[in-house]
C-alpha cells in the first residue's frame, strides 16, 4: 500500500508548513522592511502566522485571543500611530550597520542551532487533544480564577501598546 499525497496527515503537515511559512515570512517582513507601516504590517502577518499555529494545536481559544489582542489591537493601535506620526519626510532610509548586523546572523544562527539540536534530542510524546468541552463560561470563569495573572499581563499589552502610540504620535507631530 502506497502513501497517498492526499491524506489527512500529509494535509495537516502541509497546513502546519503553511503555519510556519507565514510566521517567518511575516517575520522577516517585519524586520527587514525599511517602511515602519510595512513593518508592522510584517508583524500582523507573523501574528496571523501564529495564531494559526494556535489553532493547529488545538487551541481555538489562544488563536482567537492573539488575533483579537495582537493582530486586532496592539497591530491597529500601532498603524494609527505610524499613519500619525510619519510624514514624507521620514521615507529616508536608514543606513544599517555591518557589524551590528554579522553579530545578529552569528545569534540567530547560534539560537537556530541550539533549538534545532534540542528538538533532536527530546523525547516527544504524542499529543492527547483536550476534551473541547469548554464553554465561554468556562473560559471566562478559568480567565478570572486560574488564569488571572495572564489576563491582567494581556492588559499590561495593550496598555503599552497604547502608550507607545501616543508617544509616538507626539513625537511625530512636533516634527512638522
Amino acid at each position: 500500500m502506497t502513501p497517498s499525497l492526499i491524506s489527512a496527515e500529509s494535509l495537516s503537515g502541509l497546513l502546519f508548513l503553511g503555519f510556519i511559512g507565514i510566521t517567518l515570512f511575516g517575520a522577516l517582513v517585519a524586520t527587514g522592511a525599511k517602511r515602519l507601516i510595512r513593518s508592522v504590517a510584517g508583524l500582523a502577518l507573523c501574528f496571523l502566522g501564529v495564531a494559526g499555529l494556535y489553532y493547529y494545536l488545538a487551541s481555538p481559544f489562544l488563536a482567537l485571543m492573539q488575533l483579537l489582542i495582537y493582530v486586532g489591537a496592539v497591530c491597529v493601535t500601532i498603524i494609527f500611530a505610524v499613519m500619525l506620526a510619519e510624514t514624507s519626510e521620514n521615507k529616508r532610509v536608514v543606513r544599517r550597520n555591518p557589524s551590528a548586523m554579522a553579530l545578529a546572523i552569528i545569534a540567530s544562527a547560534g539560537l537556530v542551532w541550539a533549538l534545532v539540536t534540542l528538538a533532536f534530542k527530546t523525547e516527544w510524546k504524542s499529543f492527547q487533544a483536550p476534551d473541547a468541552s469548554g464553554s465561554i463560561e468556562k473560559i471566562g470563569q478559568s480567565l478570572l480564577t486560574t488564569y488571572n495573572f495572564s489576563f491582567e499581563l494581556i492588559s499590561v499589552v495593550l496598555l503599552v501598546a497604547i502608550v507607545g502610540s501616543l508617544v509616538l504620535a507626539r513625537s511625530g507631530r512636533s516634527k512638522t
